[in-house]
């Protein structure tokens, strides 16, 4: 019996040498490895394509970097097994970058590749023509979108940006202003122009609100749907490639979606809009944990494409560009905001002559807001009431010192399935253990009595309804959203964030317990708090038209000034110089270094940096916050590196290298690198 040889492969006639990048996921494997290219897959093997290699006897998927006639490997090359598909998805522009957003936040290609490139369904690319001839750009002056005449900078904006000009701008939403049918129209705008516009939103439900915008100016119908494709994670694997497909072969000419469609490689790009950038959503949870606000900067300045940064307010980052001239700001006519602005009445929730115990069956809720409240259902408007949590009462203290209630047994926080007007809370248990605490008495005092901490949605939502008879009361917020609410009586209880628009704008909102917002032990607590409070003025109807604002908070405080005088500007200014005199973001980048202690030690000692840069630590890992791939690792630790702006490049490749060098050496922990995280400590 006779055994037939398989045929000896022969390398390709021209470039017979790929370059290609594993995905191995280990930071001193992150480079391009030299592989043959079979002639059988001369044809196929294109620089950006997905490819398998066999590396240390498996085969593991990789990107085809580029083609070269040499090679510096001394040895025998290995040969390149497959090409898993001809599309070239890791264009130049994509792979400058990756790279750079791998270096900038310590990470590796591997795992910013996972990001920014959905994965491969094979139905979906016959599914998509393939790339159209570029539309070109419509010659002309550039028209005001619709919309946007009481705003006559947005003309010299848009004129430079689709003049192939890299013009970088900030807008600052008026109260009152659809933001998303104004980002609708500028996009569109851009669109005519013969160019792409990539639109970032923090979460799904503002990707279909702006998707809905976008088709209805663009138009609707097959051609909308043609035009505007929406990428978000919600939509499928399969779908969301055939999208993504569509916007890199330049089908679809407006493009929304969250944060990873920042990646998104635009044939032709004309226009980047990221919209609500204080929004935590835009922090990657994976590595290497980059800001989509940031990314989104890197890539207008590596590739010159335009940015517009849009929101109701103004993070002190944003501020930082303003001020030193990175970007500059889309200012409306004088006046308009003064116009458009509802009445913001500002009251601490603190003076006992105004504030009362939900717990003892009275309301927390001041006259000046109750008064309001009624002259808003007076006049068949809906009124907004945001409240800092969901539930019914989510924390509860001692009625006498206020001491948080906890239970006896695990020292978990008691919390009250629902406030009985007479016996007070009932089905009391613990928040951890579940166990029922039948006869409660405070640690400290030896009390008795219970009063809400924070009250919550539902809890708050049971006293209006008691309070405005004959009203309809509906929650928004947790599973439970709403998107729109007629213009008739009504009364809205949201979390933040949650709130739903109001046909003609709602009569009144109603900012509760703003303490629990601002008393937050984070950084960006009193950020967010205007953040939110902001958003929700900005539903209500103009104060010309009897629009009212009332924010439980102390009047005389700089972020309850903000919103009375409706200044987000001049707050993050400020908020800017204050953080500058501390040594806090964005005045200074700190870098975070999690991981045993050990581990932290020996990096420190390794760690070469310029003496400008200044070592905080270590100390216990902040609580709440978990270090993947340490469960067997007690009391992981944290370094922080507070690092000049001039200084990160050099910082960055230092720290990047010690990371890289520790990864090759047998039983070394892994540490885990963030760039200004959210959450410093």
């Amino acid at each position: 019996m006779t055994t037939t040889r398989p045929a000896a492969r022969v390398a390709a006639a021209t470039a017979p040498v790929a370059r290609v990048l594993p995905l191995l996921g280990v930071p001193h494997l992150d480079r391009e490895f030299d592989y043959l290219v079979p002639e059988s897959l001369a044809d196929q093997a294109v620089p950006g394509t997905r490819v398998r290699v066999r590396f240390a006897g498996r085969l593991v998927d990789g990107y085809l970097v580029e083609r070269s006639d040499e090679t510096d490997h001394r040895g025998e090359l290995a040969w390149l097994e497959r090409v898993v598909s001809p599309e070239p998805v890791l264009t130049p522009q994509l792979l400058r970058l990756v790279d750079l957003v791998a270096r900038r936040w310590v990470g590796m290609r591997s795992d910013v590749l996972r990001l920014a490139i959905p994965p491969r369904h094979a139905a979906a690319e016959k599914s998509v023509p393939d790339r159209e001839p570029p539309l070109g750009v419509t010659e002309g002056p550039v028209e005001i979108p619709v919309g946007w005449s009481d705003h006559p900078m947005v003309t010299r904006f848009l004129d430079a940006a689709t003049g192939g000009v890299p013009a970088r701008a900030v807008w600052t939403v008026p109260p009152g202003r659809d933001w998303a049918r104004a980002l609708a129209a500028l996009a569109d705008s851009v669109r005519r122009r013969g160019l792409q516009v990539l639109l970032i939103v923090p979460d799904q439900r503002d990707v279909d609100r702006l998707t809905a915008e976008c088709r209805q100016i663009v138009g609707g119908g097959a051609a909308g749907r043609d035009l505007v494709v929406d990428l978000s994670a919600g939509i499928g694997p399969s779908a969301r490639y055939r999208r993504w497909l569509r916007a890199v072969r330049g089908h679809a000419r407006i493009v929304v979606g969250t944060r990873s469609a920042v990646f998104a490689p635009l044939p032709e790009p004309g226009l980047i809009v990221l919209h609500d950038d204080g929004d935590d959503s835009f922090v990657e949870p994976r590595a290497p944990y980059p800001h989509t606000r940031e990314v989104a900067a890197q890539r207008s300045v590596l590739d010159g494409t335009p940015l517009l940064l849009s929101s109701v307010d103004r993070t002190p980052e944003v501020a930082e560009y303003v001020r030193s001239g990175w970007a500059h700001e889309i200012r409306p006519e004088p006046g308009l905001v003064r116009a458009l602005a509802p009445r913001v009445v500002a009251f601490s929730d603190a003076d006992p002559t105004q504030a009362r115990d939900v717990a003892g069956g009275r309301t927390r809720l001041p006259a000046v807001a109750v008064t309001m409240a009624r002259e808003a259902v007076d006049v068949d408007a809906p009124v907004l009431v945001q409240v800092p949590r969901k539930g019914y009462i989510p924390t509860l203290l001692c009625g006498s010192c206020r001491t948080p209630a906890r239970c006896r047994r695990c020292n978990g926080p008691l919390r009250a399935g629902r406030m009985d007007a007479v016996y007070g809370p009932v089905d009391l248990a613990c928040g951890w253990c579940g166990a029922p605490e039948p006869g409660f008495r405070c640690v400290a005092c030896g009390s008795r009595a219970l009063r809400a901490g924070v009250v919550g949605a539902g809890r708050t939502a049971e006293e209006l309804g008691r309070m405005f008879p004959g009203v309809r009361v509906r929650t928004s917020g947790g599973g439970e959203i709403l998107d729109t609410v007629p213009a008739a009586p009504a009364i809205i209880v949201s979390t933040p964030g949650a709130e739903p628009v109001a046909e003609g704008g709602y009569g009144a909102a109603l900012l509760l317990d703003s303490w629990a917002l601002l008393g937050r032990p984070d950084l960006r607590a009193v950020q967010n708090a205007l953040r939110h409070w902001v958003g929700a003025a900005c539903l209500v109807r103009p104060a010309a038209d009897g629009g009212r604002v009332f924010l439980s908070a102390d009047s005389g405080s700089p972020v309850a000034q903000a919103l009375v005088r409706w200044d987000p500007q001049g707050w993050a200014e400020r908020e800017l110089a204050d953080r500058a005199e501390v040594g806090f973001p964005p005045a200074v980048h700190m870098m975070a270094v999690d991981g045993p202690a050990s581990a932290l030690a020996e990096i420190l000692d390794e760690l070469r940096i310029p003496d400008e840069v200044e070592v905080l630590g270590p100390v216990d890992l902040p609580p709440g916050e978990e270090l993947p791939g340490h469960d067997g690792v007690e009391d992981p630790e944290r370094v922080l590196l507070r690092v000049p702006p001039p200084l990160l490049g050099a910082v960055s490749t230092e720290l990047r290298a010690v990371v890289v060098a520790r990864s090759g050496r047998r039983n070394a922990d892994p540490v885990r690198v963030r760039l200004d995280p959210v959450h410093i400590g």
